[in-house]
């Protein structure tokens, strides 16, 4: 499950598919050269495996301020370079490459300041984000404990405590070579990789494990580009090789649900949501207690291949150009490349990845029709589509249950979708009453407050959504993030979508408007 979520943390990144397999393999490779126990090399493998589990993080903040693809261009080869640098890779990555000089360094004052804050908040968000996550996969501690100071520098020059030198634990030092050595392969080459491994010793590195990269990068960083890095890095699992049983694998799951649903605060309890509705659904349809729990373990990752596709277009109020409509079709496909190589989740990808199937073969990714589509599949697309219905999106506001009500039964009548699927989620969606808990000791009225905040409002508009004033929505939110244990809206989002907190259609969301 982890390599698997691994594979999917590289689309959300927009690195090339087993790019973190590869960086764990190396990885292992230093940790064997170092020669270190047991657990530091388990832990610098999940941490390695995992090391980008918070990038969906703010992702929404970051479609706004830079063009697709451009920070995997300019700021990912400089992530671990010098604080000029860094910022020199910023700045390349919000300049517009069709403007001219001009209007380019206009487009760069104007929006340099905030993309720094936005740099320093986006980290914090990240570790807290990859904290919460790992902690709910039924890792070690130890492992968890690696993302508080993932961004941390040998120098001391890094975030969040500024820890220097071998206060930073040693299976993070080994994560930071093996991780950047890797990108800087795939940017320059083998020796150009091991040229930046050898700068940045002293400096973003321990000089020990850089050098000890760079004097044998020929070996380290050798593959086989024709052969899966999947076999070797599940064989090569140093430890006691940890498993999940029962709850545990549903909590996993659902953490897996939330990493994507971050991706964009329209998406947030997304899944979670499609995944109780369809189980209430398959009960009320008659399937098997352990046909229920597939399907809703199918439903919680039915979406995993969102983070593959850009933020900018889950958050487009415009029409949708045809290219653009390709990459949403394609989400589909991504998650089935995810859980595919994993037996376990490969064993409900057939359900999970069929959500958008259509019974008359007008749906994708595959075109399935009919007699392809098993009654847990047809459960599925039909909650999804009932689901996703009454959540806002940027190019509507949320349908009420009525109205989504008759949109599912027109879907059905026109043979779209299955009749008796689309009457079990409806009958399910009207029966549904769920009490809401206080999590964290949260008082009702901040509970609405972060749940309003996961949904992207500032403070102005929660204020006035609630009714109340700005100062009191500010005090609540004050209240609120100590009581959780995190200080940034991703994690506070996170929060709500583990604890479920959010409740669709009840009030709006940032930006949210019709579509004329």
């Amino acid at each position: 499950m982890i390599a698997a979520l691994s594979l999917a943390t590289d689309l959300g990144v927009g690195l090339p598919f087993e790019h973190g397999l590869q960086s764990t393999l190396v990885a292992l490779r230093l940790a064997e050269r170092l020669d270190v126990d047991s657990g530091t090399a388990s832990d610098a493998y999940y941490g390695c495996l995992l090391f980008y589990i918070g990038c969906t993080a703010d992702a929404d903040l970051s479609a706004e301020l830079f063009a697709e693809g451009a920070l995997f261009s300019h700021f990912n080869p400089v992530a671990f370079g010098s604080p000029l640098q860094i910022v020199t890779g910023i700045m390349h990555a919000l300049a517009d490459p069709d403007a001219g000089l001009a209007s380019n360094t206009l487009r760069i004052a104007g929006r340099l300041p905030r993309a720094i804050r936005g740099h320093q908040a986006h980290i914090t968000a990240l570790c807290e984000v990859a904290v919460m996550l790992t902690d709910r996969l039924g890792l070690p501690a130890s492992v968890r404990d690696l993302f508080r100071s993932l961004i941390e520098r040998w120098d001391g020059k890094g975030q969040p405590d500024g820890l220097r030198g071998e206060d930073i634990p040693l299976p993070l030092r080994i994560m930071h070579v093996a991780r950047d050595a890797i990108f800087q392969q795939l940017v320059g080459g083998t020796s150009y990789a091991a040229g930046v491994t050898r700068e940045r010793a002293g400096h973003a590195f321990d000089p020990r494990i850089a050098h000890l990269l760079a004097d044998e990068a020929e070996d380290i960083l050798a593959f086989d580009d024709d052969t899966s890095a999947w076999s070797e890095v599940l064989d090569r699992e140093p430890g006691g090789r940890p498993a999940l049983a029962g709850t545990a694998i549903d909590d996993a799951l659902a953490a897996i649900a939330d990493f994507s649903d971050l991706i964009s605060p329209y998406l947030v309890g997304h899944s979670s949501g499609v995944a109780e509705l369809a189980a209430s659904a398959g009960r009320l349809y008659g399937l098997s207690e352990a046909a229920v729990v597939a399907l809703r373990r199918a439903a919680l990752v039915h979406d995993v291949g969102r983070v593959g596709v850009s933020t900018g277009i889950w958050q487009k109020s415009a029409r949708l150009t045809e290219h653009e409509r390709e990459q949403v079709r394609l989400h589909a496909y991504h998650s089935e490349r995810v859980l595919c190589r994993s037996p376990f989740l490969a064993a409900i990808a057939p359900v999970a990845t069929a959500h958008h199937e259509r019974l008359d073969g007008s749906g994708y990714h595959r075109g399935t029709t009919a007699a392809a589509l098993t009654p847990p599949a047809r459960l599925l697309a039909a909650a999804d589509a009932y689901h996703a219905m009454t959540e806002p999106r940027p190019y509507r506001e949320a349908l009420t249950p009525t109205q989504a009500a008759d949109v599912l039964g027109a879907e059905a009548r026109a043979g779209r979708l299955d009749a008796a699927s689309a009457d079990a989620v409806l009958a399910a969606a009207g029966h549904q009453v769920r009490r809401l808990d206080r999590p964290a000791g949260l008082t009702d009225r901040e509970i609405e407050v972060v749940a309003l905040l996961a949904r992207g409002l500032p403070t102005k508009q929660i204020a006035r959504t609630l009714g109340i004033s700005v100062k009191t929505a500010d005090r609540h939110l004050q209240n609120a993030y100590p009581k959780i244990g995190v200080s940034s809206r991703a994690a506070a989002a996170l929060f709500a979508m583990e604890h479920g907190l959010i409740r669709w259609g009840e009030f709006p969301i940032a930006g949210s408007h019709g579509r004329s």
